[in-house]
């Protein structure tokens, strides 16, 4: 494959921090905390950590159980991890991020049940967020990007979802743009009120709103994400285009799909035959859509690869990347003026004139 595909200004929407860590990194702060990892060398480690071939989404969330205990609940590896994730984006060429998390699942207090078989300590969700903000703001500072964030609700664990939103508004102001709820589809919502309570006033609060939808589970997913939950993006979507009724009203509606190639094969969301992914249709119906890495440390990929592998597959060109970075800086979850001047950036960048119609 290709070194260098599509070597310009990139816009990321949709990739998870405690899915981006660095090995090394897991290993040094393991060795700082005494804590005993499964291997001695980063090689080794890495093997018990990615995804080497096609899976279910179950196994793929049981990677997160090898390491995530390591990082959690402490203070100076989460600050850590944020600012290296910034630092690594800035090399991949992308000059806007916006990362997601579940500030509860880096905790060990306030948190319940604590995550990871962790004691209990004095690390709380409020303060998961400050962190990961300081860290992003020093390698934005460092690096010169933009980086966001993006608090994850979990699907199981609906009596987190108040406390997130309203750290999306405590912290709207320190570079929190959005919410999102992951974890497993098959967690109807309007049986978990939590979650319902929480979009709504998310809603209220004009705090923007994605949903992991139709990546596994089916379209009524991504129905209930847009019609209940008030979803301005739909994390992944892939199985939208099974109800066509759906999927063209969506389309109307200019609807944005984070989009994650190669997340969608290792996971099992999709089949494992790229020429046959639903990508293709989100292309030839140019829709509204980006590409993202979505957990690169697990998957062992960068964004070159997704963008290499849907030039190498589907039929991905020049173009069409400028276009599907222009949707996604006008999709993300920036002040207005702040998307003006991204876009202005992407538009200069690629030597075309900002008001042409995309």
């Amino acid at each position: 494959m290709s070194e260098q595909v599509f070597n310009k200004p990139k816009v990321e929407l949709h990739v998870h921090l405690d899915g981006a860590f660095r090995v090394q990194t897991i290993m040094d702060i393991a060795k700082r905390r005494g804590i005993r990892l499964p291997a001695d060398t980063t090689e080794e480690m890495a093997e018990y950590i990615i995804l080497q071939k096609p899976a279910t989404l179950t196994e793929f969330i049981g990677k997160f159980a090898v390491y995530m205990h390591v990082i959690a609940g402490d203070r100076e590896a989460i600050k850590r991890i944020a600012y290296e994730f910034v630092e690594d984006k800035a090399k991949e060429g992308v000059i806007y991020i916006e990362v997601r998390y579940s500030p509860h699942l880096m905790a060990n207090t306030q948190v319940d049940p604590i995550p990871w078989n962790q004691e209990v300590g004095d690390v709380s969700p409020d303060e998961v967020v400050q962190l990961v903000n300081q860290g992003l703001s020093e390698g934005e500072r460092a690096f010169n990007i933009k980086a966001r964030s993006i608090l994850c609700c979990m699907r199981h664990m609906p009596s987190w979802s108040m406390e997130v939103v309203e750290l999306c508004k405590k912290y709207r102001k320190e570079g929190v743009v959005g919410i999102d709820l992951a974890g497993d589809e098959s967690l109807n919502c309007e049986a978990q009120t939590g979650h319902t309570q929480a979009y709504e006033e998310a809603l209220r609060c004009g705090i923007h709103r994605t949903v992991h939808a139709g990546e596994v589970g089916p379209p009524s997913v991504v129905q209930e994400a847009v019609e209940v939950l008030k979803a301005e993006r739909i994390g992944h979507g892939y199985r939208t285009i099974e109800d066509q009724n759906l999927y063209k009203k969506l389309l109307a509606q200019n609807m944005h799909f984070e989009l994650c190639p190669v997340s969608s094969k290792l996971t099992g969301a999709c089949d494992p035959d790229f020429t046959k992914h639903p990508i293709i249709r989100f292309r030839k119906d140019r829709a509204n859509y980006s590409l993202n890495t979505d957990d690169p440390l697990i998957f062992n990929s960068t964004l070159q690869l997704d963008y290499s592998t849907v030039q190498d597959y589907m039929g991905f060109t020049e173009e069409e990347f400028k276009r599907l970075n222009i949707n996604s800086a006008q999709s993300c979850f920036l002040p207005d003026k702040e998307k003006m001047d991204l876009l202005h950036k992407l538009y200069e960048a690629y030597g075309m004139v900002q008001d042409t119609a995309f």
